[in-house]
């Protein structure tokens, strides 16, 4: 690893530390005045905890697994101090991610297949999708890749309008036919036109739209039938974005979203502008499905590779 990998590394985590600041300052301030004049770890610290953890939006469910851990330590040492709690909270959030967590990412890095490696981009309007595209380009042509975009959310005139001024602004290609075109027909000619420059990936942008999932499924399903005449096993991922600072409503779009397709990945946005950073542990530990990606700040650089390590770190830190 070079000097600037190193430095790379302490400015990510920087940015980490500064994007969960307001998570930090709510979960913990609270935690610290629910333990006010308590000597040990007892039924009602535990039941205040388990109501800040759920209020922090970390979910009923992740929270009463978080308890029921704490629990067991506690009832194996029965003087258990309060002055001890965020260092077991810390242990024990930890580990429940980590036993989810097989596989994470070291860096913006792509599987090598020969031909583009495909993206479809999924989420409801206003989660920061199309600026999650062009920062998620921007990293990946940091990384050396080239990389192409399609905008295949073609019901929203700004959707495709946006997309065209990320890629001018990351300075990648984009596949465009305007609004009301055939989501597919973009899709489709966004792999053809991959291929023949060989492009290592393709970014495709898809409507946001949960009102209707019958809709939303049958479209998504032929956006995918049709790329698979270009590239059979296309695409390779399908990236759901949430927001992060919405808490329950991201959770309840993760299970909207995981029921209508085969979402295999997920992106976290605007955690630097919300004190519901505990949703991230909730997501990771409900769906089998990895947080990939998160989103600390508003810069083109600041869309970071999860780790949870590095973020239970952070927000204990």
């Amino acid at each position: 690893m070079g000097i600037f990998s190193f430095f790379s590394k302490d400015n990510n985590k920087e940015k980490l530390n500064k994007g969960l600041e307001k998570t930090k300052e709510s979960v913990f301030s609270r935690i610290s005045r629910s333990i006010v004049g308590k000597s040990k770890v007892d039924d009602e610290v535990l039941d205040n905890l388990e109501e800040i953890l759920i209020t922090s939006d970390v979910g009923v469910e992740t929270s009463l697994r978080i308890i029921q851990r704490i629990e067991d330590r506690v009832s194996k040492d029965k003087y258990l101090g309060t002055a001890e709690l965020n260092s077991i909270l810390r242990e024990e959030i930890s580990a429940l991610l980590l036993e989810k967590s097989s596989g994470e990412m070291e860096d913006f890095d792509v599987e090598d297949k020969g031909r583009p490696y495909v993206i479809i981009v999924v989420g409801v309007n206003g989660v920061g999708k199309t600026t999650t595209i062009g920062k998620l380009a921007h990293q990946f042509k940091n990384k050396g890749y080239s990389v192409m975009l399609g905008a295949a959310d073609t019901f929203r005139a700004a959707a495709v309008d946006q997309l065209a001024i990320w890629a001018d602004r990351v300075g990648v290609p984009i596949v465009s036919h305007g609004m009301n075109a055939d989501p597919a027909a973009v899709a489709f000619d966004t792999l053809k036109s991959a291929i023949s420059k060989n492009v290592d990936v393709v970014i495709i942008d898809t409507a946001g739209r949960l009102h209707n999932k019958v809709n939303l499924m049958n479209e998504l399903s032929k956006i995918r039938n049709v790329m698979k005449k270009v590239i059979p096993d296309a695409p390779d991922e399908i990236l759901l974005v949430l927001d992060a600072s919405t808490g329950q409503n991201a959770i309840e779009q993760a299970k909207q979203f995981t029921a209508a397709t085969d979402v295999n990945a997920l992106a976290l946005t605007k955690l630097d502008g919300t004190a519901k950073g505990g949703v991230v542990i909730g997501i990771s530990d409900m769906f089998k499905i990895p947080v990939k990606y998160i989103g600390v700040g508003e810069q083109i650089d600041d869309l970071q590779v999860f780790n949870s390590k590095e973020f239970v770190d952070s927000l204990f830190s």
